[in-house]
């Protein structure tokens, strides 16, 4: 499948040289609703040859999916608002980079999906026409998706080896090394490996984070719904080894120490030894602000804070940054409860 992939690549990029010799960037909003596909209408004898020939070029490159693409012309991240409004209501967050798909203009504004998040931006923080198609094929991230029940990441690339954890259906890895049988993937900063028969791996470029408000429990108190809502305000920032700032980047335990030290608590900065603050808990009686930990066996290596509604925030790479994750997107150690109440 990797090998497919990377067909589909070259011949993306031998097309897009070709386009780039006559295609100028076009400002915002001229074309739309032609986009992509009209340059493939233009080179083609035939409806069928035109077919043929998009799905040999798009499919697994970081185009498939889009239609009139645009990427992130930010140093940070861009707001995505509910109306085309700069005071309307913040609906999610468009990452440095970061890929959407262009719906129309209004005015100053562009209308845009990406991922699962929908609403406006200010159409001068994009990129567009031949340069962001440009941009798309040097950005994409090679990802493998996980096509089975459950996966183990193993530490070497052999069924007899231990693994760090097991991962759900769905659920993305950012992939280092195609290997033949096996793919060397990024697991929280750490090296695994995952039999290649059991994913699907394409390039893909950097979506919107939602900032949906997370569902909070019966009985939860307003401390700790303050600290997952001051927790989600940094979502989309960035990840740097060692860092314990909010604003500038963190790691995994110091994105966890900042937060709590937010609020008068201080908190070690290593994973390991957060697992030790606090009191233990059960995975399955986690609230909101307790803290889950995940590693392999019992080795601890990544921390994350429990948001509600099956989800965490937490510092996961320098790919992903501060984001919010399914906590079952690996399989959890441990949990700490660090807030007394």
């Amino acid at each position: 499948m990797f090998k497919r992939y990377k067909a589909g690549f070259v011949m993306g990029a031998i097309f897009m040289a070709m386009v780039g010799m006559q295609a100028q960037a076009a400002p915002l909003g001229d074309g739309l609703g032609e986009g992509i596909a009209s340059n493939f209408d233009q080179t083609t004898d035939s409806e069928e040859q035109t077919q043929a020939t998009a799905e040999v070029v798009w499919t697994g490159t970081p185009l498939e999916g889009y239609v009139n693409i645009a990427i992130a012309n930010v140093e940070d991240s861009l707001n995505i608002r509910e109306a085309a409004d700069g005071s309307s209501s913040l609906v999610g967050k468009l990452r440095k980079n970061g890929a959407c798909e262009v719906l129309g203009i209004d005015g100053e504004w562009a209308h845009i999906r990406s991922g699962e998040v929908e609403g406006y931006v200010k159409a001068e923080y994009l990129y567009t026409g031949q340069e962001a198609i440009d941009l798309a094929f040097q950005l994409g991230q090679t990802m493998a998706k996980v096509n089975t029940d459950s996966l183990y990441v193993r530490m070497e690339p052999s069924t007899d080896a231990d693994y760090w954890t097991k991962v759900p259906a769905g659920e993305e890895l950012q992939v280092i090394e195609d290997m033949g049988d096996w793919i060397k993937v990024d697991i929280d900063g750490e090296d695994g490996y995952v039999a290649s028969e059991y994913v699907n791996v394409k390039s893909e470029l950097d979506t919107a984070l939602t900032l949906s408000e997370a569902l909070y429990g019966e009985g939860v108190t307003d401390v700790r719904i303050s600290i997952c809502d001051f927790a989600k305000q940094y979502v989309g920032n960035r990840y740097v080894w060692g860092g314990t700032s909010l604003t500038r980047g963190a790691d995994c335990s110091g994105f966890t120490l900042a937060v709590y030290r937010n609020f008068g608590i201080s908190l070690p900065h290593s994973s390991r030894a957060q697992a030790n603050c606090g009191t233990k808990i059960s995975v399955g009686d986690v609230k909101p602000g307790d803290l889950i930990f995940y590693g392999s066996g019992k080795h601890i290596n990544h921390v994350a804070m429990y948001i509600g509604g099956g989800r965490v925030v937490h510092a996961s790479n320098a790919r992903t940054g501060i984001t919010i994750s399914n906590m079952y997107y690996r399989s959890p150690v441990t949990a700490a409860r660090i807030l007394k109440d």
